[in-house]
């Protein structure tokens, strides 16, 4: 057996075909838990044994961690020499290595800064200010993601300004100076030699159209390209693909479509679904069998996204234990869901002796996680929350980080102006805004300033002039040392030289031992990068190359060894790409789990792909849980079970008594009257009881629950004649039951009502407002 014999042996027939097929381009929809990650490391594996050259295969991911892994997987089947050649990393991080070697091509040099979000949203604050706009409604958050939606788009400033339609619907919102503050925030980035993450993507499309030479070079470098999450690709990632392999069209790209849950961050499904539009020679291969969850996890969510229209037809299959059904719990607040939760973590954690690492709780939105932390602490259960604040977004580390940036490319304002300042040297806010506003006056950047203050007639007296005049030499002096030293080098030098550490080593409190550890594992963290670079043959250990591989580092790169052991909460848009033994979705109502924000057919698909992510994210146990009433913006809202519940197989769900009462019998009825049911008035879009502000406290909650009359727009039934035994009613406290039994007592009517798990009850009809449902 030869080496591609025995490496084919590993794989299943399907992930053998779509390894073995390199003739030409292909697509390759690998269904959830299906192997994609293999069949991506066997295929360039594959590649490489077959005597291509690692250095000619370009291989595109996500996440750094994703490209890391996958390194270390082909380093094991093809050996640690072949592996490190390869070009491997995520689009940012392999464009903006492109751009710094073109740099000079598109104005910039070849130490540009890479913006984050931060950066960006700090720098539209200055401009909105300078331009006199009030920042509550012209919002930085709002305008970058507008900015961001434009550059995905390849919308340059100028041409935004000239579109219109977007003027149009800027005025429609209104923010109508939207593209002069783009146009704005384009030249202040230029002029500090700096790039957002949406320019590495831009200024990579731009570099390809206007220096072909540059685009062919590329061409014949990367003799095969691989893709991975294709389905998440935006259109400027898929035209920087589309070119570079158009002409000898050896592509392969893998994704799912039902898994395509990004386009508020420009994702576009379209690429994956039209692939054979750009690539009309390309081969289909479908990865099928699940390997992760059990059968009835596998089949729960393949009853489920069959229910979109738009996608790629298959028939995911797991040959894993069959499992138990999905249990799905109700409760009737959202504050009683958080403990339902936390007690069925305890209760597995003690009889199934699971740890608390295989447990995950997912949600729709950030904002749910409280009541959760909450439930949790109060069962001593360790948690971690995912995507949280990450070690590099800490305080003392960007301060750390933006001397480095500043050594880099002094150019950087958002970098100067965080630490002018800091530690303490006497240069206040006015004199920055001093400095800024005669950097502007001039066109030059603050750093140009600084350097000849007299040239420019800063404003400023003796005294501070003196000040600047130290903190240039300062920073001057770090750029001097720079070529000569590697990053952990030049880390111990500025943590030093810049009085940092002695800042934060005034005294020994909580907060300032903290800040120490976090400096020294920076600059630990610098020494192994060092290490790490040379050991895998690297030459590049400077600075320069270190804040390349921080300034793009994902959510999914930030871990934490300490985290280790805790249960994990995150928003299933961060779960994906994950998996867990035990899975709880949690909050699966009407309006927040759709959206309520979702109003097209397509966003509602992608609603479904959301919970078909999250489903999918379990490998044993999956549980489903809703509350009944749920405290939002200052108000207490009766809620409803999701739409989606009705979308899954009964077959496959463990369901509550009062869903099934109210909705059950699922398997008489067509998919088209089960929308039909899951979107009447009764069953979900009521309007919903007007509320008042009752605070946050859970009694303020029963109060409501229990002497809420007021302002429903529920059916109120108080006579006999207007209800019967065997009807099926809703009431604000108990929800669905079902009506055993009427009498009238003192001449007063009363409806006895079974409500399943909340008990039998007996209720006077003029006072219970009663909604019926059925009868």
């Amino acid at each position: 057996m030869n080496q591609l014999e025995e490496l084919l042996s590993h794989l299943n027939e399907s992930q053998r075909q779509a390894v073995a097929y390199n003739e030409g381009p292909s697509l390759v929809i690998a269904g959830a838990g299906s192997g994609k990650t293999r069949v991506l490391t066997y295929k360039i594996a594959y590649l490489l044994l077959s005597g291509l050259h690692p250095s000619s295969i370009l291989a595109l991911t996500f996440t750094n961690k994703a490209a890391r892994e996958m390194k270390e997987r082909i380093a094991t089947l093809v050996g640690r020499d072949k592996a490190k050649w390869l070009w491997m990393g995520t689009f940012h991080s392999i464009f903006s290595r492109m751009l710094r070697a073109e740099a000079e091509k598109l104005g910039f040099t070849s130490g540009f800064t890479i913006y984050d979000t931060a950066d960006s949203k700090s720098l539209l604050k200055t401009i909105i200010k300078e331009l006199q706009l009030d920042d509550k409604v012209y919002k930085p958050a709002v305008i970058h993601g507008r900015i961001s939606f434009a550059k995905n788009n390849l919308l340059t400033a100028d041409k935004y300004q000239s579109n219109g339609d977007l003027y149009k619907a800027d005025s429609a919102a209104r923010i109508p100076r939207t593209g002069d503050i783009y146009a704005l925030y384009a030249s202040r980035c230029r002029q500090a030699n700096a790039m957002d993450f949406d320019d590495l993507l831009l200024y990579t499309n731009i570099l390809f159209r206007d220096y072909p030479d540059v685009l062919n070079n590329y061409r014949q470098r990367f003799a095969f390209i691989l893709v991975d999450e294709y389905q998440d690709t935006n259109f400027a990632q898929h035209l920087i693909v589309k070119r570079l392999a158009e002409q000898h069209q050896r592509i392969s790209v893998v994704g799912d479509d039902a898994q395509s849950i990004y386009s508020f961050r420009g994702a576009n499904i379209d690429n994956i679904l039209k692939f054979k539009n750009h690539f009309p020679d390309s081969k289909l291969f479908k990865l099928e069998q699940n390997y992760r969850s059990t059968q009835n996890i596998v089949a729960a969510a393949n009853s489920l996204i069959q229910k979109n229209k738009t996608q790629i037809q298959k028939n995911v299959f797991s040959e894993n234990a069959k499992g138990q059904r999905i249990q799905v719990f109700s409760a009737m607040t959202d504050t009683e869901e958080g403990f339902n939760i936390a007690n069925k973590v305890s209760e597995i954690h003690l009889t199934q002796h699971h740890p608390f690492s295989d447990f995950a709780i997912l949600y729709r939105t950030n904002a749910q996680s409280r009541i959760f932390e909450e439930a949790l602490r109060k069962r001593n259960i360790p948690y971690k929350i995912y995507g949280g604040l990450s070690f590099y977004q800490r305080k003392e580390i960007k301060d750390v980080l933006a001397y480095f940036r500043l050594v880099i490319n002094p150019y950087d304002e958002e970098a100067l102006k965080r630490v002018i300042n800091y530690p303490a040297r006497g240069i206040g806010d006015t004199t920055v805004g001093k400095i800024s506003d005669c950097a502007h006056l001039h066109h030059v950047s603050m750093w140009e300033v600084l350097s000849d203050p007299l040239q420019f007639n800063l404003g400023v007296n003796a005294g501070t002039a003196g000040k600047l005049s130290k903190f240039r030499e300062l920073i001057f002096s770090f750029i001097e040392k720079s070529p000569q030293l590697d990053a952990y080098e030049m880390a111990q030098e500025v943590v030093k030289g810049a009085g940092i550490m002695a800042d934060v080593s005034v005294d020994t409190s909580p907060e300032n031992l903290s800040k120490q550890e976090n400096l020294q594992e920076l600059v630990s963290g610098m020494h192994e990068f060092c290490e790490q670079r040379v050991n895998e043959g690297e030459t590049e250990i400077g600075l320069v190359s270190f804040m390349s591989e921080v300034s793009l580092l994902t959510d999914q790169d930030n871990t934490n060894d300490e985290d280790a052991e805790k249960l994990t909460m995150m928003t299933i848009h961060s779960a994906k790409g994950l998996e867990f033994r035990n899975v709880f979705i949690v909050g699966m109502e009407e309006g927040l789990f759709p959206s309520g924000y979702v109003d097209s057919e397509s966003e509602v698909e992608e609603e479904r792909r959301l919970f078909y992510v999250a489903i999918t994210r379990a490998e044993e146990q999956c549980f489903i849980s809703y509350a009944k009433s749920r405290f939002r913006n200052g108000q207490l809202n009766f809620q409803n079970p999701s739409r989606f519940l009705g979308d899954i197989d009964q077959q496959y769900l463990d369901l509550p008594i009062d869903y099934k009462t109210m909705y059950g019998r699922r398997q008489e009825r067509s998919i088209d009257q089960e929308r039909e049911l899951f979107s009447s008035p009764t069953a979900y879009n009521r309007p919903q009881p007007a509320s008042t502000n009752v605070g946050s406290h859970e009694t303020n909650k029963w109060k409501k629950l229990s002497n809420s009359s007021g302002g429903s727009t529920t059916q109120a039934v108080q006579s006999a004649g207007g209800i019967a035994v065997g009807n099926t009613v809703r009431h604000e406290k108990f929800g669905i039951g079902q009506v055993v039994n009427i009498e009238n007592v003192d001449g007063n009517n009363k409806a006895t009502v079974d409500f399943g798990t909340n008990g039998t009850r007996a209720l006077l009809l003029k006072y219970a407002k009663l909604e019926v449902i059925n009868r």
